[in-house]
């Protein structure tokens, strides 16, 4: 299993999205984190789900529309570990529905 670094700035963005909810969805924003971090857990086994984004990084789209996010990450096959550089909503990372 692959180990799972993340980095400083991934619990700011944790916090800020959790901020957002507790304003917009109230009672649901902790079980979003949960369904957030259970998403990330998934690299330990599969590190390359991702889809190639851009140089060695990739993408991991987890949910979708309004409870859609997106974690950007490079993994280090020597290492074998995974290094979570920053989470966004899909529509701060620009994606749209088509």
């Amino acid at each position: 299993m692959s180990r799972i670094e993340l980095a400083p700035v991934v619990g700011d963005d944790l916090d800020r999205i959790l901020e957002h909810l507790f304003q917009h969805h109230g009672a649901d924003a902790p079980s979003r984190i949960e369904d957030i971090m259970r998403a990330i857990d998934v690299l330990e086994r599969n590190p390359l789900i991702g889809q190639p984004a851009r140089a060695d990084l990739r993408e991991l789209v987890i949910g979708r529309r309004a409870r859609g996010y997106v974690a950007l990450y490079r993994y280090v096959a020597g290492l074998d570990t995974v290094f979570v550089l920053v989470i966004r909503g899909q529509k701060e990372a620009g994606y749209t529905r088509t």
